[in-house]
């Protein structure tokens, strides 16, 4: 066999045998790789610039669940007032029509009623909510905010589907004096015929735009005249 007969011969062995030498390296490295278990939290947006990280899990297909930890510029004072101004909610709030205070319990308890603005083809919803709040103390080094669907607080609305649940906790930690560690978990059954397109949607936009909305109310708000503490943020 000459030379050149010998080179082709090689060439057209090589180009048989590298194909299942690749596919059969491709197989290993997968077999390597961990698979993805979508019941644990998924990481969805990394914001570096402004200390946003937004996550979600796979629910029961009722459920759309979230968790944010977030790094919000501002006083706990200032944060405080934001969150518990509740007729302005719908002003930094994702996808927020209507809010509104709809009774005050206590210093450290009230409920509250929401509108939303849902996905295309969907009709609106609304909510009807009771928070907690457990205040700041030196001690413990945070704030915390429990809220919870109460959906049979007000007889539904002929136009709007009531939100089933929507249940999370909101815990503030101040880390100097001007910023806010904001952690925050928790799931919404939005009620309804909910596409999965929709829910998908609505869990991976809705709590990164509800932090961009709540630090733009923050400043916004702080540099507004301020009479005395958050009227729900200290115990009675």
């Amino acid at each position: 066999m000459n030379k050149k007969i010998s080179a082709i011969f090689f060439a057209m062995v090589a180009s048989l045998t590298t194909v299942p030498m690749a596919s059969a390296l491709e197989g290993d490295l997968k077999d390597l790789r961990p698979e993805v278990n979508k019941k644990e939290w998924q990481l969805v947006k990394n914001d570096t610039t402004r200390s946003i990280k937004t996550y979600i899990r796979e629910g029961d297909g009722k459920r759309i669940n979230f968790k944010v930890d977030a790094m919000i510029e501002g006083t706990l004072e200032n944060v405080a007032r934001v969150h518990f101004d509740v007729d302005n909610i719908k002003h930094w709030y994702w996808e927020t029509l209507d809010s509104r205070l709809l009774k005050k319990v206590s210093s450290t308890e009230y409920y509250y009623y929401m509108q939303y603005n849902a996905p295309v083809t969907m009709p609106d919803r609304d909510a009807i909510l009771h928070a907690v709040i457990e205040p700041y103390s030196v001690k413990k080094g945070y704030m915390q905010l429990s809220i919870r669907a109460v959906p049979d607080y007000l007889p539904a609305q002929a136009n709007l589907v009531r939100v089933q649940e929507q249940d999370m906790i909101v815990k503030f930690t101040p880390l100097g004096k001007e910023k806010v560690h904001l952690e925050a978990e928790g799931f919404v059954d939005p009620g309804g015929i909910a596409p999965t397109w929709a829910m998908n949607f609505v869990q991976r936009n809705a709590p990164y735009s509800t932090m961009l909305g709540l630090q733009r109310r923050v400043n916004m708000t702080a540099t507004t005249a301020q009479t005395g503490p958050s009227p729900f943020m200290y115990a009675e």
